[in-house]
């Protein structure tokens, strides 16, 4: 999943109806999800932390790696930073982002995580990744009862999210280790597709998964969200035709509804004396500008909220002033021994015994080889695609400057295409 949650992993959610709409704004989207703070660069004096007052210094494209605090009195310096995890470590809940096949923030998570930790001991961490019907399965994990394969399984990781789990374990084993609760945060996929297919009064209350009508979003939020809802008609998906207004309405409740159902799982164990400090783990999307979960918290009555984004090398700055998030941490250019596994640049969903490619990425090597969004993988390597967790292991594990024979199904038809990897540089 190339660029971010826009339309906020709306199309994770509404694959069938929303997948297009997702494709044209990758460029945009990518700039825009960013991510925060490796408070081990903190804990170490590593990070310079800058505080913007509305713009960036003239001259200056982007902050250097570490801190920029976006809001506040001007500072920098690990000092800066150290103050910067100690007031988040005073709020009643802070939201970490991500763009979820990022490595490096889950690593900065990570240490987040233990800087926040070391800070403020009693803690529970949400995770945007599980629907409420599998807690009982972080709850055994947590307490030690289940190898990593059953808990997986229990959680039931290859329906509910579709990621390697190897980009999550460190962060359920951090909790895990540490016997820190974990907060199955989502809903159910079904949920979501209903109210964007019916609206919100369509879907009966017993349907609803005990989540509460949400608050309507800022006028900036929806201004967004019909962005996002005019390219998805654009590009072919569904609604739009006949009735426009009442397609979008139905978009804005189910992209609230998500919100709601995040920010209701992490106010239940925010607030009060002796509270814990709780951590949302979610896609930048939803934290970002404050419009999706902080908005409702807020609504809910949590105003004591810390937002923290991290920002990958050349994450564009247009869009770093006040209000984009408390703090964001840009992270350095890293020199690597090894290549990067290739990547088609595509997010799967494996449904119905098949795997269909629900986003291609613009101007990526899946869509130069002429894969297209709604393609069904038929077969790759001339062996059937049945699960989309060997097809990425054989992706992933393709070596530079080879080619990979794809077959799939598009709209009735049956095309063979052919993968041709760059060679290593």
């Amino acid at each position: 999943m190339d660029p971010v949650d826009l339309a906020f992993g709306f199309i994770r959610q509404n694959p069938a109806s929303l997948a297009r709409s997702r494709r044209s704004l990758q460029a945009a989207s990518r700039r825009v999800l960013a991510h925060v703070v490796a408070a081990l660069a903190c804990l170490t004096a590593a990070g310079t932390a800058v505080a913007f007052g509305g713009r960036a210094p003239a001259g200056v494209e982007c902050p250097p790696p570490g801190w920029t605090v976006l809001d506040g009195a001007a500072s920098s310096g690990a000092e800066a930073a150290a103050n910067l995890l100690a007031d988040m470590a005073g709020r009643a809940i802070v939201l970490l982002g991500e763009q979820h096949d990022e490595d490096d923030h889950h690593r900065w998570q990570v240490h987040t995580l233990a800087a926040l930790h070391a800070r403020r001991p009693d803690m529970v961490i949400g995770f945007e990744m599980f629907p409420r019907r599998v807690q009982p399965a972080l709850d055994r994990w947590v307490a030690g009862e289940l190898t990593v394969k059953a808990f997986l399984e229990e959680a039931d990781w290859e329906k509910v999210w579709n990621m390697p789990a190897e980009l999550y374990l460190p962060l359920f084993q951090f909790a895990r280790i540490n016997r820190i609760p974990m907060i199955a945060l989502n809903v159910e996929r079904s949920l979501t597709r209903a109210i964007t297919e019916k609206g919100w009064d369509a879907v009966p209350e017993a349907e609803r998964e005990g989540v509460g009508r949400p608050a309507p979003p800022t006028e900036a939020y929806r201004a967004y969200l019909e962005r996002v809802h005019r390219e998805h008609v654009r590009m072919g998906g569904r609604g739009g035709a006949d009735e426009p207004e009442r397609d979008f309405e139905h978009f804005i409740e189910s992209q609230t509804t998500w919100d709601r159902a995040m920010a209701e799982a992490l106010a239940a164990r925010a607030g009060g004396n002796g509270a814990p400090l709780v951590v949302g783990i979610m896609g930048s999307g939803h934290i970002r500008h404050g419009h999706g979960v902080p908005h409702q918290l807020r609504a809910l009555g949590i105003d004591a909220i810390g937002t923290l984004v991290p920002m990958s090398p050349g994450f564009g700055c247009a869009e770093l002033r006040p209000g984009f998030a408390d703090a964001v941490f840009a992270l350095p250019e890293q020199v690597v021994a090894q290549p990067d596994p290739p990547r088609l640049g595509v997010r799967l969903e494996e449904r119905d015994g098949a795997v269909h490619l629900v986003q291609v990425s613009t101007d990526s090597l899946a869509e130069r080889s002429g894969l297209k969004t709604g393609d069904r993988v038929v077969e790759a390597a001339g062996r059937p695609v049945e699960a989309m967790r060997g097809f990425i292991a054989l992706v992933r594990g393709q070596p530079p400057g080879t080619w990979l024979p794809l077959v799939v199904e598009r709209e009735g038809e049956t095309l063979e295409l052919l993968v041709k990897f760059p060679p290593q540089r």
